[in-house]
């Protein structure tokens, strides 16, 4: 049996005998760097938060963190032990929450962040539905396509594009969301289709504009092997916004060509308002997240958007 299954296997013997609240302990350490300040974040004292990580480093005979008095560092064996640790009470949260959906009312307080134009255009009647369906729940949805601060801007759960690069941030994968490049029939039959990569920088390509960075490369892939290689050109416009719904609609009004998510546009390419160019060339696909700041907040209410959410875009991309 590989290894990596072995540890796997201890690690559930493991969690079966051990208090689930020193492993969250651990995990603060972990992510703090500091046993007094995950003391402060789970209300308890320093004598108690380093008697509890003892404990703990007992019970597994490993040493988790290395400790002086100037700083602690976690150990090797403490980062091999957090991967599991976090999955294993992750897990354990979504079943106690699915739980808790089966035996009581969805009710309370949702405060989404999602983008502008997937927020506006796709997800609101699908959040309005959920609505209708649980009256005990309410939503507050804030669209905007800057990155949320979860405690500054008081957000529960946060959808969006791309890799997650903070570990203690808790994501369900949504969908796959593939690139997609195209123009309206107006903007092709006035100024012709491109024909190769070349050819964009003979069109005007509508950009997007995100923490005063304009995404003017656009990069592709041919489609045929993960391991193709990339191909990227630097395009060109006169029209650009820190708003990607405003530019799904100059591209809808013909203005120039966009380079975005499928998801984004799938209606409009559904009902042929926006049409694919360059076929043999894909945009890059990324994956769409819900993405919760911590375990806690993983509620009967979030569970059951997540559902929902996975369930639809299933519909709407085999839809396209």
């Amino acid at each position: 049996m590989p290894r990596k299954h072995g540890y796997e296997r201890l690690f559930l013997k493991i969690l079966l005998i051990m208090n689930t609240n020193d492993l969250s302990l651990f995990m603060h350490i972990a992510d703090s760097g500091s046993i007094t300040s995950a003391a402060e974040q789970l209300d308890m004292t320093l004598a108690t938060a380093s008697s509890t990580l003892k404990r703990l480093e007992k019970q597994l005979e490993v040493q988790l963190f290395i400790r002086t008095t100037r700083q602690i560092r976690i150990t090797a064996e403490g980062e091999r032990f957090l991967v599991y640790c976090r999955k294993a009470l992750n897990q354990l949260d979504e079943g106690m929450a699915s739980l808790h959906a089966l035996t009581g009312k969805v009710a309370g307080e949702l405060r989404i962040s999602a983008p502008s134009d997937l927020g506006r255009n796709v997800l609101l009647p699908w959040i309005s539905e959920l609505m209708d369906e649980h009256q005990d729940l309410s939503i507050n949805l804030t669209i905007g396509d800057s990155v949320s601060d979860f405690y500054f801007d008081q957000v529960d759960l946060a959808i969006r594009y791309g890799t997650l690069e903070d570990s203690s941030l808790v994501a369900f994968k949504l969908a796959s969301a593939e690139g997609a490049l195209c123009a309206s029939p107006a903007y092709l039959e006035k100024l012709g289709v491109p024909q190769d990569l070349e050819d964009l920088q003979q069109h005007n390509c509508l950009l997007y504009k995100m923490n005063n960075r304009t995404h003017d490369v656009w990069t592709f892939t041919s489609g045929v092997s993960p391991n193709d290689e990339n191909h990227k050109i630097r395009v060109t416009s006169n029209f650009s916004s820190n708003n990607s719904d405003v530019v799904r609609l100059w591209a809808l009004a013909g203005k120039g060509i966009i380079y975005k998510s499928s998801l984004d546009m799938a209606e409009d390419l559904r009902t042929g308002r926006l049409v694919r160019i360059l076929p043999n060339l894909q945009p890059l696909s990324l994956d769409l997240n819900m993405i919760c700041p911590s375990r806690s907040q993983i509620t009967p209410a979030v569970l059951l958007l997540r559902d929902l959410l996975r369930e639809k875009f299933s519909q709407l991309q085999l839809m396209e």
